[in-house]
């Protein structure tokens, strides 16, 4: 009776979450690095390398989870396991459920604080929660974030105790049906609208950091001054002294100081390197905190000189400009979409694979279109050499209704006062985030005219708030004259149907040459491309096609210009890569020679 009773306790064991053995939820396609996946170590990298510590811990792995009625209580029981950090609707959470406006999801672990960070402040970090978080920690709210692309972190010393400490995270997430920004999710996925990502999709982890301590960087290079000013925020008031250096490789080449949270002034070498797609020249800084004449924190971080501007050329066209030279800026449009983790690459190299292969087809530029992705990816940017032009993710709701497929109107959507200060408090987060960042190259505040309101105050704003960058104001929108830059869209082959002769004007998105390549589609039917062809090289001819019109054109007035796209998202299958990142769609030689032949049309 006793051994009958025990094996019934260990067989109920077995079949609970804890217990439960993890694997990805559904059956649609996967990439090589998801079909590999170690669930016991996920995304194990520093989430934050440009302002690295080097005391750490990652809380990635398996959490318990539950779906609630929203404004329940928190459950009483868990209803399984979820792989943190990939979204619930997800392959790769294991669990690959869908959640409404209605609905809230929960999650939960224990966690320990290990005993050298004895007399530390510990910091939780989130690297994005989509949409509105509540943490909790050991019953104790520590804090709430709304936004779901930019980091957040919560100083939870106080709620901890000794010993095992319990984390709970609560989120709601409306998708199409609210107010907030969201990109490219809606309810019901088809077409260029994709599925909802729901919860945490960025790494969680802890950091110890003294009771005094550096926060945030924000660093601007001057290549005319050959300056670099580097501004400080510590946590408190602190009138002490705060320290820079630079390094090219280990040689200390500049070095500055300040008091009473002064900005740093460095002054850079006469012969110094400038940061390029062709020679992307990266330089580490260090910065420490003092008190009292001892150094208390300390972080490892990174810089560049470079200048994005424009200037008119010999034949009156407004140019983009890389550190005052004209520069053709060419690449593609990457959603940073992964058939197993949606918003999340399964790994770090699947992180950088897309990048690299930006890289390998010739490009210089990746426009981010309306996502923001982890720190690490813009590390990547700076250290391939990409320039970046980042999108705001669209999304939020007005008085009107206005509607997804609104475009070209001439009329700024109304949206309410809620949905206003979402986009406002996030487009600031999100610039804030990655203001220090050297390959972002472009401020893009809206796409097509999806949502976009107030376009000269929110361009002047954006210009304002950072005048180190170049401001698109709409991609494909509704064009108003403010900022630096006309975009036009055009599918499938490149057209200059307006012309601005006082800003740069660029093709934002042409192409969408499509493929369905069977065995590596989301869907089996239902794929579209704005043009499709059988063979990759039909894709290919159809590409250099486009490719020597959009080179007449750069002659007549485009100064940058934007494909459509790297790869294949869901039911669109015009990317140059499959979805799941298994198969090159076109002639990588040839697409490489004509894109170095357009990325190198302005250098004469």
């Amino acid at each position: 009776m006793k051994k009958n009773f025990l094996a019934v306790l260990f067989a109920l064991a077995l079949c609970s979450p804890t217990f439960a053995q993890w694997k990805p939820a559904g059956d649609k396609i996967k990439t090589p690095w998801g079909e590999q996946l170690n669930p016991k170590n996920v995304l194990p990298e520093y989430p934050r390398p440009i302002m690295e510590r080097h005391e750490w811990k990652n809380l990635n792995g398996s959490w318990n989870y539950a779906i609630t009625k929203k404004g329940e209580a928190a459950p009483g029981n868990y209803q399984g396991e979820i792989l943190v950090p990939f979204a619930v609707e997800s392959s790769l959470s294991g669990v690959g459920k869908r959640i409404n406006e209605h609905q809230e999801l929960w999650y939960q672990r224990t966690f320990d604080v290990p005993s050298s960070w004895k007399g530390k402040q510990i910091l939780l970090h989130f690297g994005a929660v989509d949409w509105k978080a509540d943490v909790w920690v050991n019953d104790v709210k520590v804090g709430e974030h709304t936004g779901g692309f930019t980091p957040f972190y919560f100083d939870i010393t106080s709620a901890l105790n000794k010993g095992n400490n319990q984390l709970v995270v609560k989120v709601w997430d409306p998708a199409d049906r609210g107010e907030q920004p969201r990109g490219k999710q809606v309810e019901r996925p088809e077409g260029i609208w994709y599925t909802p990502v729901t919860g945490i999709w960025q790494t969680v982890w802890l950091e110890p950091v003294a009771a005094q301590h550096i926060a945030h960087l924000k660093t601007t290079p001057d290549i005319d001054k050959k300056t670099v000013k580097v501004e400080v925020a510590t946590n408190v008031c602190s009138p002490d002294k705060v320290e820079v250096k630079v390094f090219d490789g280990k040689n200390l080449v500049a070095k500055g100081a300040a008091l009473n949270g002064v900005p740093v002034e460095l002054t850079m070498p006469e012969d110094v390197k400038l940061w390029s797609p062709e020679s992307p020249s990266l330089y580490d800084m260090e910065v420490t905190l003092y008190k009292d004449g001892k150094a208390i924190d300390q972080v490892k971080s990174y810089t560049a000189l470079r200048k994005f501007s424009t200037h008119k050329d010999k034949n009156g066209i407004t140019r983009l400009q890389l550190n005052n030279k004209d520069y053709f800026q060419f690449g593609p449009l990457d959603q940073g979409w992964w058939p197993d983790g949606l918003y999340t690459a399964p790994t770090d190299e699947a992180l950088v694979y897309d990048l690299k292969k930006i890289k390998d087809f010739g490009y210089n530029m990746v426009r981010k279109h309306v996502k923001v992705e982890p720190a690490r990816w813009y590390t990547y940017c700076d250290q391939l050499g990409l320039i970046v032009w980042q999108d705001m993710p669209n999304g939020g709701r007005g008085p009107a209704e206005w509607q997804m497929h609104k475009y070209y109107d001439g009329a700024d959507a109304i949206r309410s006062a809620k949905s206003e200060a979402n986009y406002r408090k996030e487009w600031k987060e999100i610039i804030d985030y990655l203001y220090s960042y050297p390959s972002i190259g472009v401020w893009v505040p809206f796409n097509e005219a999806w949502g976009q309101f107030k376009t000269p105050e929110i361009a002047a704003w954006t210009k304002e708030y950072d005048p180190s960058r170049l401001v698109n104001p709409a991609s494909g929108g509704n064009h108003y004259t403010c900022g630096d830059i006309l975009d036009l869209h055009n599918y499938p082959g490149p057209n200059l149907y307006l012309y601005d002769p006082t800003r740069a004007t660029v093709l934002g998105e042409y192409g969408g040459i499509g493929m369905a390549l069977k065995g590596h589609l989301w869907l089996a039917d239902k794929n579209w491309g704005y043009v499709k062809f059988n063979t990759p090289e039909e894709v290919t001819n159809e590409y250099i096609k486009y490719a020597d019109h959009l080179l007449e054109l750069i002659e007549k007035g485009f100064s940058a210009a934007v494909y459509t796209q790297i790869t294949d998202v869901e039911e669109e299958v015009n990317g140059l890569v499959t979805y799941d990142r298994k198969v090159i769609k076109v002639d990588e030689p040839k697409i490489k020679a004509i894109n170095q032949k357009i990325c190198n049309s302005l250098n004469k």
